[in-house]
């Protein structure tokens, strides 16, 4: 039976144990205040650019208005933005997402190859034997949007180039401190007309519909707005990582 010298040192110890938690408590909710915080920052941004879009794809001729607009008729190769974190500890917040992604493609008939973002990504996926091309680690603990604009570059790259005929972001969605769920979107091609991504970016508003005059010319502005509103997807889906990076 231990005696009163070793119960005080066991209870100073739980004590101190108590005070490191509530530290890294803290901390953590901070980290994800400032990122809900980013994120909203963007908000303004995204909805706009998405008003314009809608605009521009609702004219006659869509397919052929941009190059990331365009279904390809055939799909040879899927490539995936695979959102991780880097290091562990982080309960199953790296193994659902890896695991998802990959139940999500298992019957896929077509080639699938990976951007990892985030290094337990990178080595779960390595070890299934998946095909990673690329992968982005170490990233700031609160990226900034040209932090993450380089996987959305090379994403639009890949599509463009022919590398890949669909663009998937796989990542793990922030609903509250205590939900967060596995959700995939599709890139690229960029769809227009989806419900949720209406709702998620061009909220309902009462009214006339807005005019708009384009200058210097609508293809100069799809050419800029198209390829940025890819990374702008792509930042979103990073925060949530930022919690647990």
């Amino acid at each position: 039976m231990p005696n009163a010298r070793e119960v005080r040192l066991r209870i100073r110890s739980v004590k101190n144990i108590a005070q490191v938690t509530r530290a890294l408590q803290a901390v953590s909710a901070s980290k994800v205040r400032k990122a809900v915080q980013a994120l909203m920052n963007t908000r303004p941004y995204a909805v706009k650019a998405w008003q314009v879009l809608r605009h521009i794809a609702a004219q006659p001729g869509r397919e052929n208005l941009h190059p990331l607009l365009t279904k390809r008729d055939e799909v040879r190769n899927i490539l995936v933005v695979l959102i991780t974190g880097d290091r562990g500890l982080a309960g199953a917040y790296n193994t659902n997402i890896v695991r998802f992604a990959l139940q999500k493609f298992a019957k896929s008939q077509t080639p699938v190859k990976y951007i990892t973002v985030g290094r337990k990504g990178r080595d779960m996926m390595l070890r299934r034997r998946q095909n990673v091309v690329a992968e982005f680690s170490n990233l700031p603990a609160a990226p900034s949007f040209a932090d993450v604009s380089a996987i959305g570059r090379l994403a639009v790259e890949d599509f463009l180039s022919g590398a890949a005929d669909e663009v998937y972001l796989v990542y793990t969605d922030y609903i509250s401190m205590a939900r967060q769920v596995p959700t995939m979107k599709k890139l690229l091609p960029l769809e227009m007309e989806t419900g949720e991504r209406v709702a998620e970016f061009a909220p309902a508003t009462r009214g006339p519909a807005a005019s708009y005059i384009y200058e210097p010319s609508q293809e100069q502005i799809l050419n800029e707005i198209v390829p940025r509103f890819t990374a702008l997807q792509v930042y979103p889906a990073n925060m949530l990582r930022v919690w647990w990076r």
